[in-house]
């Protein structure tokens, strides 16, 4: 795979259907959006579903010209997936105030996706690696407010910085991670692959 930086060059790529810059654009963010939803989800099924609407969400806001700066694509499919997330969970709530005579019938699939559920183990194990590649400062700041979702304050305190130079430091520490991702999707390729 081709490394494209996050600029206008990559989203015209994806809005004109570009399969290289769509699958990168899969793979970089699944692995993200996936380790993200597992910590907060229990249901294979609904991590899916949220990631896929995440999906689906992203690219009709790219059809309609709403991505203003490209360079802050992670930001805006992270957005996109906590109000996703949030819309989950709403329902839910919902659903559970509901009585039992009243909740929709949903019956689950007989069977677990397995390969669903193997291509999520060997993404996160290939995100753990590339973490493990990075400095300590960058692998705990990581961590800390992307996989954690600690409060910015506190993490501010923990490395004594303040919210500008903290912004810095992730500006860096996510550049650092793209970087190692990329070369290991040139070098190795995706993941996970179906044969």
């Amino acid at each position: 795979m081709q490394f494209q930086p996050f600029d206008q060059s990559y989203l015209e790529c994806l809005r004109a259907g570009d399969y290289r810059a769509q699958e990168h654009f899969g793979a970089y963010f699944g692995a993200l959006i996936q380790i993200k939803l597992r910590s907060r989800l229990k249901s294979p099924q609904a991590i899916e579903d949220v990631r896929q609407e995440t999906f689906a969400r992203f690219f009709v806001a790219l059809r309609e010209g709403r991505i203003l700066q490209p360079e802050r694509l992670g930001s805006f499919v992270n957005s996109i997936c906590n109000n996703v997330l949030l819309e989950h969970y709403r329902e839910g709530a919902r659903l559970d105030s509901l009585d039992d005579d009243e909740k929709p019938r949903d019956f689950p699939d007989k069977g677990t996706d397995l390969l669903s559920i193997l291509a999520t183990k060997e993404t996160e194990k290939k995100v753990r690696e590339i973490l493990e590649q990075l400095s300590e400062r960058d692998r705990r700041l990581l961590r800390e407010v992307f996989l954690e979702e600690r409060d910015k304050d506190e993490v501010c305190r923990d490395f004594g910085v303040d919210r500008d130079y903290l912004r810095v430091l992730l500006h860096r520490a996510k550049k650092s991670f793209k970087s190692l991702y990329l070369k290991d999707m040139r070098n190795n390729g995706p993941a996970f692959t179906l044969a």
